[in-house]
């Protein structure tokens, strides 16, 4: 005879693709009753409504969807309450959840949150672990509480950060990480076997939100933070300098241990290996890079058609 515990009632509230991972994980061991995302919106060439990754998989998966603009109108809270839930899983929805929201599932609402709590409470932990220099990252598995990304932890797995890591490879293995941690969480909570911890207030930091005006390269930084700003950037803002007035977008690059005498900006060298600029301390390598309007290239492909002898990479 089974002694497994029955399938958890719940809800889903995600909104970008870092969340699918964990929709589609607890589709398969869960009962997932309705899925929230955000309302669709306009990207792109003639700004056209595009639908949320979420939305998008949560309809291959044959589930119902709600898109609330905001949790504050008594129709979607008055739904979720309809749902008898035992908890709400939030997965960077992007909607602030008001407390009536918060209480009303039974177990509350539990949160996988990109970093290694209290560390990079906030927005945008992946990009700004990168751009620390962070030796490792990983994902907590937190009940949620009206302070931001504060409440009690339930679960955490670390990962190292590697040399090469960018923002997006980071997220990708965080989105699967996190979708598997989450499931044995709720397993165990099942079982009655998770033990709440506070978060320390000791090492607490907080991941602001990152805009594009952090994007310009100052070539004065040190050749090691220069690459973790290309690396922390890569999909997007997308680290940026100029060549001959027009916008440069750095997508792959790497610091290296020589020296230079050069200003900063100075290319010193073009090669099959890439391109060697001078920072304030050390040399960038870059391997990848994008002029304004033409398509991304790599290194020994840019200067097939660029003349960099003498060339001076310079702030927007």
């Amino acid at each position: 005879m089974s002694t497994n515990p029955p399938p958890f009632r719940l809800a889903f509230a995600g909104t970008p693709e870092f969340a699918v991972p964990a929709l589609d994980r607890l589709h398969r061991t869960q009962r997932i009753c309705a899925v929230f995302t955000q309302p669709d919106r306009p990207a792109g060439r003639g700004q056209p409504l595009h639908e949320s990754p979420v939305k998008a998989h949560a309809a291959l998966l044959g589930l119902s969807v709600h898109q609330p603009v905001s949790f504050k109108d008594p129709e979607p809270l008055a739904i979720l309450r309809s749902l008898e839930l035992d908890a709400l899983i939030v997965v960077a929805y992007g909607l602030i959840l008001p407390p009536a929201v918060l209480h009303t599932p039974r177990l509350g609402c539990i949160n996988i949150h990109a970093s290694l709590l209290p560390r990079w409470r906030g927005a945008a932990p992946i990009q700004r672990a990168l751009l620390a220099g962070d030796a490792e990252t990983g994902v907590t598995i937190m009940r949620m509480e009206a302070g931001l990304d504060t409440g009690p932890m339930l679960a955490a797995s670390a990962i190292q950060i590697g040399a090469d890591d960018t923002a997006q490879s980071l997220h990708d293995r965080l989105a699967v990480l996190g979708a598997g941690l989450l499931d044995e969480t709720l397993g165990c909570l099942a079982l009655g076997g998770v033990q709440e911890t506070p978060q320390p207030a000791q090492g607490a930091t907080y991941a602001e939100k990152i805009t594009k005006t952090e994007a310009p390269i100052d070539w004065h930084q040190d050749a090691a933070a220069v690459s973790r700003r290309v690396r922390a950037f890569n999909p997007w803002p997308v680290a940026e300098t100029r060549f001959n007035g027009l916008q440069l977008r750095i997508w792959e690059a790497a610091a290296r241990g020589s020296t230079a005498s050069a200003p900063p900006g100075s290319v010193l060298a073009a090669t099959q290996d890439g391109i060697d600029v001078a920072c304030g301390s050390g040399v960038l390598r870059i391997h990848r890079l994008q002029l304004a309007g033409r398509r991304a290239l790599a290194a020994h492909e840019f200067i097939l058609g660029h003349r960099l002898d003498g060339a001076r990479f310079t702030p927007p």
